[in-house]
């Protein structure tokens, strides 16, 4: 068992089957408990790719996200939404998934199998020397987002990745490997589990600070935020309130002039301050 990769070995844990309830929960929640301390392990990675991506994105760059099946899923998942969250244009991050939106939903059969189908994938949006890729896949061996890498470096497009095995085939063609080394998941082999759990909070990482480091944050709130749908007025007129020292009705008033909080902050600013 020890030759098989990490996401591959055995479950820590026999007789799932014969587990009560509370036992199922426990054990799992046990298991989740890990990742955070697999994700410290390899901070100062994540660090060098989010200097590589903001740096490449202060130019005019943008980070492109690939992967397939549930690793693919939280690539598009976490491009989605940059926009509403930091007000953003939707082809500043984009996320792609083998097999295209329809994957989404439901398993395209053998779509990442296709180590040339990514690189069509991505001559669509015309991806050049300006922008990231990063190559997303728990076990490292999906031939979707090697080639994907493989092919985008002959264009001298900076690249990364995020794994969950040491040394995986992807790691070795990436300029950057973060891997996330979360042991055997409670499932044997299904990184659903923690290896997405861990993906998805380097993901959230990522565009986080990447995005505060371009200016999409203020302080620490969400100041260019789209607002479209009223938990995010409420939101943002209790920012403006905060910030300006104003009541309810003079803050709404700013925000639906102005459509944003940081366009209202600086009008407002701009006459009275």
């Amino acid at each position: 068992m020890k030759n098989k990769p990490t996401t591959e070995q055995p479950s820590n844990y026999n007789n799932l089957e014969k587990m009560s309830t509370l036992e199922l929960l426990s054990n799992i929640n046990a298991e989740d408990k890990t990742v955070p301390n697999a994700i410290e392990k390899v901070i100062p990675t994540i660090e060098k790719l989010v200097d590589i991506i903001y740096a490449k994105m202060r130019e005019g760059g943008r980070l492109f996200y690939i992967g397939a099946g549930t690793s693919g899923r939280l690539g598009v998942l976490d491009a989605s939404e940059c926009p509403p969250t930091f007000g953003v244009s939707d082809d500043w991050v984009i996320g792609l998934i083998a097999g295209g939106d329809s994957a989404l939903r439901k398993a395209v059969e053998h779509a990442e199998d296709d180590s040339n189908l990514a690189w069509e994938d991505l001559s669509t949006y015309n991806i050049s020397e300006k922008d990231v890729l990063v190559g997303i896949a728990a076990s490292g061996t999906t031939p979707y987002v090697i080639g994907a890498i493989e092919e985008v470096k002959k264009h001298n497009i900076s690249t990364g990745c995020i794994v969950c095995n040491e040394n995986s085939p992807l790691s070795k063609v990436a300029d950057l490997s973060i891997e996330l080394i979360v042991g055997p998941e409670f499932v044997t082999g299904s990184t659903r589990m923690k290896a997405g759990t861990a993906q998805k909070l380097v993901l959230n990482m990522i565009t986080t600070s990447v995005m505060i480091k371009l200016g999409r944050v203020e302080d620490n709130k969400m100041v260019h935020m789209q607002l479209n749908n009223k938990k995010l007025v409420n939101r943002g007129v209790l920012m403006i309130m905060d910030e300006l020292h104003i009541d309810q009705n003079l803050a709404s008033e700013l925000l639906e002039k102005y459509k944003s909080v940081k366009n209202a902050l600086v009008n407002y600013k701009s006459k009275f301050v």
